[in-house]
């Protein structure tokens, strides 16, 4: 049985592939370079909920197959919670990390260290041809820093201490891929939908 995975990320199918095959061995995850290309929603939804289902519901009209999506950002507490669902386009098209990031750090650039909380926030949707959508959440709380460090990751990962690792103080691009899957906000999100999707395939089937 195959489950459409609406991403092009290979780290993201592998790890949706990994999650799932604990729970329904025999499931197969493809992503969107494995089935007929079709129209991608513009993700003008107000919260991630929104994208992430707006892009699951997209994906199983185009493919008949049950389907996952995802939608995630940065929010900020000293911005109100921004940039949010706008994380990826916060600079404006083209998109640009590099971009993001130094628009970031001028925005918090008068900010004291105690107030510059931040969480990452994942949203996962899961749409089945029967009619089945669920929706769960992940959450990674840490702060933002003043200068960019490390190499993995994207995003705005090169600024952002998880609360895990707030003592060394290292970003969550200076962690290995296996650590930050484990405290991330889409790691948990993805933990907690894989057997809800796997239950909900072998009702189906």
């Amino acid at each position: 049985m195959q489950v459409f995975l609406a991403s092009r990320n290979a780290k993201k199918l592998a790890e949706m592939q990994r999650i799932l095959g604990e729970h329904a061995p025999d499931v197969v995850v493809v992503g969107l370079d494995d089935v007929p290309a079709y129209d991608e929603p513009v993700e003008d939804q107000a919260t991630f909920e929104g994208n992430a289902l707006l892009k699951a519901q997209a994906g199983l009209a185009a493919t008949g197959l049950p389907t996952l999506a995802d939608d995630s950002g940065l929010c900020v507490d000293a911005l109100n919670g921004m940039p949010g669902v706008l994380s990826a386009r916060w600079a404006g098209p083209p998109k640009s990390d590099d971009r993001n990031n130094a628009l970031l750090l001028s925005q918090l650039e008068d900010v004291p260290d105690e107030r510059r909380g931040a969480h990452f926030v994942c949203a996962v949707a899961f749409c089945h041809p029967h009619g089945t959508e669920l929706v769960v959440h992940g959450r990674m709380d840490g702060r933002v820093i003043r200068e960019t460090r490390g190499a993995g990751g994207f995003g705005y990962d090169v600024l952002f201490v998880a609360a895990e690792h707030d003592a060394e103080g290292f970003t969550t691009a200076e962690l290995d891929s296996v650590e930050k899957d484990r405290i991330s906000h889409r790691g948990r999100a993805l933990r907690e939908i894989g057997p809800l999707v796997a239950a909900s395939l072998r009702e189906s089937s």
